[in-house]
């Protein structure tokens, strides 16, 4: 299961410390962006998403918007 794992998170963010959790206990490798001061990625993450708000996950290209497992699973199976 090699899928690209991109995450737009802030280090504040509850949802985001659970998402990044959540992978490590998958063994899942991702890509962590700080949209709080990474301005070219906040702008990345606006435009695949349409929200501000994180912590948005884009896995193979498929994006989901929040810290939601099923989805999360869904799009690893995918």
């Amino acid at each position: 299961m090699d899928k690209k794992i991109l995450l737009y998170s802030t280090p504040t963010c509850p949802y985001c410390k659970m998402a990044k959790e959540y992978l490590a206990s998958k063994n899942l490798p991702y890509t962590d962006f700080d949209v709080g001061k990474n301005r070219e990625a906040a702008k990345e993450m606006i435009t695949k998403s349409g929200q501000m708000g994180v912590p948005v996950l884009d896995i193979d290209g498929k994006i989901i918007v929040g810290f939601d497992k099923e989805a999360i699973e869904g799009a690893l199976t995918s």
